[in-house]
């Protein structure tokens, strides 16, 4: 198997590549990645060049897709604009690399016939309310953020070259990842690196806003998972029932990192903040197989605090232009 991984440089994409890496030493693997500041070469360290191949590039740009994708055999499609703060502020760059970007990797795997798991979100689906029930394959779409339309409309993409030409391809929908390599920005690695810096961790808002919390490892042995034994056509929704709100997030941070209770900040909440996400995974377990490692938050959140404990030199360059972006943001 010849496997091309777009965004392979990134938080979740590198995590997937270090898992098909160590189950799979017959597949070469290529990563195609534009190491925007999300994306860092160094969370691909120690991969033997005889399997493992380097591509910079965007999925914007025609020609070089389309030359990853005709030297592949699967494409696992990452490659995103993600956060929902910097799509308030300039929406654009998700426009165009979740749908120009997914426009260009779908038609170069309908020109070569090559086959596709595109990677989505469960943001694409909007809020729920507290007592409503989880997220399935079929619930209808409403996408409260630029970031979250954009991925949606690169859902509705795939399904339609699906439909219209005839693709192969699979679609996965997944609640909210933690683990080793997430840039300082994102809620979880940026409240456990201002406690190793000595500052409170910020909640947002009142800390009601649940989400629906899945290790990388386990995100990614999901994605594996499809690949084998996935139906073409089908999209599969991944979660592990880790639903937490940010003030409980933040409690176990504390209380695993030896703070106080109360050891924390309010700062603004973002504006639109989705109240609640919730995934049911039922149908990946039940038709696939697939049983995820990390079923406790606790222990999954222990390892994520013990990777950042230990890789201090690979967050640290990333921090001082985070809080600085934040502190204007007021949050």
């Amino acid at each position: 198997m010849r496997i091309l991984v777009t965004g392979g440089a990134g938080f979740i994409g590198s995590n997937f590549v270090h898992l098909v890496y160590l189950e799979h030493p017959d597949w070469h693997i290529t990563v195609f990645d534009s190491l925007t500041y999300a994306g860092n070469e160094k969370n691909l360290e120690g991969l033997d060049p005889s399997r493992y191949k380097f591509i910079k590039g965007d999925i914007c740009d025609e020609a070089a897709i389309d030359a990853a994708v005709a030297d592949c055999d699967t494409v696992v499609h990452f490659a995103a604009e993600s956060h929902v703060d910097n799509s308030v502020h300039t929406p654009w760059p998700f426009v165009n690399s979740n749908i120009v970007g997914t426009y260009q990797v779908l038609e170069a795997v309908r020109k070569h016939n090559k086959h596709l798991h595109h990677i989505s979100t469960d943001e694409v689906f909007g809020d729920l309310g507290p007592n409503d029930p989880k997220f399935n394959e079929k619930t209808p779409y409403d996408p409260s953020s630029p970031y979250s339309a954009t991925k949606a409309g690169s859902d509705h993409l795939v399904r339609a070259w699906i439909r219209s030409f005839g693709i192969q391809a699979t679609i996965s929908n997944c609640s909210n990842n933690y683990g080793p390599y997430q840039h300082v920005e994102k809620f979880i690695p940026r409240q456990i690196t201002e406690i190793m810096e000595g500052r409170k961790p910020k909640l947002y808002g009142t800390g009601e806003a649940i989400r629906d919390w899945i290790h990388a490892e386990d995100h990614s042995s999901a994605i594996l998972t499809i690949l084998e034994k996935g139906k073409i056509g089908e999209t599969y929704m991944v979660g592990t029932n880790g639903e937490k709100s940010g003030k409980e997030s933040i409690a176990l941070i504390l209380e695993l990192m030896g703070k106080p209770a109360d050891f924390y900040e309010h700062v603004n909440d973002r504006p639109g903040h989705d109240y609640r996400y919730a995934i049911d995974g039922s149908k990946i377990r039940t038709e696939l197989g697939w049983q995820p490692k990390y079923t406790d938050f606790r222990e999954g959140l222990r390892s994520t605090i013990d990777w950042y404990k230990a890789n201090e030199a690979w967050w640290r360059p990333q921090k001082e232009a985070t809080e600085a972006k934040y502190k204007e943001l007021g949050r």
